[in-house]
């Protein structure tokens, strides 16, 4: 039977288990030997991250071509308008061609644990939260998305891959479920 390991990655924390660089990694937190990560979530990112001990499992989880879905909150700079929106849900032009069509729509702000450090604020210019659910990994795709339709992420946290959420997990904190 598989081990998988649902994650809440902290902020600033890289999904490897080692850096030469003295950087916070998956070590820092986890210690279970075996496990790897299903998939990365940058540096600058938060939420769920899979590990397991599994190979087969662990390319079902990440290898695009299984198109797992991936379900992000993500808060952007600006007024997320119905055309944003829809640009989204039908594909966006990045610079490495089109990203397949995304589920997008507003959501209030949800109640997640302060960042550290905290997301910069302008009084000056509103944000708003919006979910975006891709079935695609690229490099930053969500950050780049956003920003090619005129909503610069200013924070992205990871909810969900496929049926596996990080409800009730806070930072830094790791649960193991049984598969397979």
């Amino acid at each position: 039977m598989a081990r998988l390991i649902l994650f809440n990655k902290p902020y600033g924390v890289l999904s490897q288990f080692t850096d030469g660089e003295a950087r916070a990694t998956l070590s820092d937190h986890i210690t279970l030997p075996g496990v790897y990560p299903a998939g990365r979530l940058d540096r600058d990112s938060e939420g769920l991250l899979l590990l397991t001990d599994d190979g087969r499992l662990q390319a079902r989880i990440a290898d695009p071509r299984f198109k797992t879905a991936k379900t992000y909150l993500v808060q952007v700079e600006g007024v997320a308008s119905d055309e944003a929106l829809d640009q989204l849900r039908r594909g966006v032009r990045l610079k490495d061609g089109m990203t397949l069509p995304a589920e997008a729509e507003r959501i209030p702000a949800p109640d997640l644990w302060p960042r550290d450090p905290p997301v910069r604020f302008r009084k000056s210019v509103p944000d708003e939260w919006i979910s975006l659910t891709i079935r695609e990994g690229r490099n930053r795709q969500v950050r780049r998305m956003t920003a090619a339709v005129g909503l610069p992420t200013l924070r992205l946290v990871r909810w969900r891959i496929g049926d596996w959420t990080l409800d009730r997990l806070a930072p830094g904190q790791w649960r193991e479920v049984r598969v397979g």
